[in-house]
């Protein structure tokens, strides 16, 4: 009895001062207390908070009754408070455990009886093997040499050991179980945690591709300046050799024409300017030329081996590691103008200067526009 007392005493409600009602609430401090007395707490603490039914719904916070640790509450109140079903389990146990020691009427079947001895009764209790046997056993059987002890005696220590271990087992769950809220919390603090490191290196490489496009599209506006430059100087000095092929073709029928004139006077006289015409018109010592492998664009060559490998080898930084990139950036725009660019890992790309170079113009001499 004095252990189902002391078992009885660990679970009374700090506040009615009797054992706990279902359903029976944990606080974070790790004390339990029935969820009505926990509400009416909770409503004399919070006596402006908005109430559904006669329980508070909303956020707020009280202190608890047993160690004063203010305990925070969420929108749901009372109702978002866990349930400690194990305490609940225990007090079930204990309301059967107490139903069944009330007296009952013996029942001669239910004493348990000697497997050695059959007609004797179990009724002292072997100390050196810890067993219940009977007395014949003592005086003439296995246990003649044992110490022995009553059996009510050795009843009520076992008893007394189950029940301070079922108490101690109580805290030892109560404490599991806070230990169970603190890793649930920190999965979700992890999770967020995640979650908020994972936004931010999106965020950087995505300020990465962005320096890339940049570089990528001052690069081909370099190639694309020099190329429509070649390209229009070409066209225009096809449309001068064009221009130039009309007036020979001109030429060449006049002189066709004249050949055909009979008179010889009229002849001889539209011969000379004829003649100096076609001079004229077989020098192109006045039209330029293109040198060799001006159209190539070879020029603009680049290689990202080094950026490549610098790229393969991003990585998190390092604890000990502080690096400042806003430095970082001033030193690759400061470096944007140069010939030699230099980009991450310290690679360089290579190319031509911005300004693509002038054609250059070839003058045929006289006597090679003779030939």
């Amino acid at each position: 009895m004095n252990s189902m007392e002391s078992l009885e005493k660990q679970l009374i409600c700090p506040i009615c001062l009797e054992m706990f009602t279902k359903p029976v609430v944990i606080l974070p401090c790790q004390h339990n207390l029935c969820r009505k007395c926990a509400n009416d707490v909770f409503q004399a603490s919070n006596p402006y908070l908005p109430t559904r039914s006669g329980s508070l719904t909303s956020g707020g916070r009280f202190r608890c009754p047993s160690c004063r640790h203010e305990v925070v509450l969420d929108r749901h109140g009372v109702y978002g408070l866990q349930r400690n079903l194990l305490v609940e389990n225990i007090i079930d146990m204990f309301k059967q455990e107490s139903s069944s020691n009330k007296p009952v009427p013996e029942k001669k079947e239910e004493t348990p009886m000697c497997d050695v001895h059959e007609d004797e009764k179990i009724n002292i209790y072997c100390v050196t093997h810890s067993v219940p046997t009977c007395s014949m056993c003592k005086v003439f059987g296995a246990h003649k040499d044992c110490e022995v002890a009553p059996i009510s005696s050795i009843y009520q220590t076992k008893k007394t050991e189950l029940s301070d271990g079922i108490a101690m087992m109580v805290g030892n769950n109560d404490r599991m179980q806070g230990i169970i809220s603190q890793l649930e919390e920190a999965c979700r603090t992890i999770e967020e945690n995640g979650r908020r490191q994972k936004t931010l290196v999106c965020e950087k490489f995505d300020h990465l591709y962005s320096l890339l496009e940049g570089k990528k599209r001052e690069m081909s506006q370099k190639v694309t300046a020099e190329q429509e430059e070649k390209v229009n100087y070409i066209r225009g000095l096809s449309r001068k050799y064009g221009d130039h092929l009309e007036e020979s073709c001109k030429i060449v029928e006049m002189g066709i024409q004249t050949m055909e004139e009979p008179e010889m006077a009229l002849f001889l006289q539209n011969t000379k300017p004829l003649l100096k015409k076609i001079a004229e018109a077989s020098s192109i010592a006045h039209l330029d030329k293109v040198e060799r492998g001006y159209e190539n664009m070879d020029h603009y060559t680049v290689d990202f081996k080094k950026e490549a490998k610098a790229l393969r080898s991003i990585e998190f930084i390092q604890e000990d590691e502080d690096e400042d990139e806003e430095d970082e950036e001033g030193e690759e725009v400061a470096e944007e103008g140069e010939g030699a660019q230099t980009v991450s890992g310290g690679s360089t790309v290579t190319a031509a200067s911005s300004q693509p170079p002038p054609p250059q113009q070839i003058n045929s001499s006289p006597s090679a526009a003779s030939t």
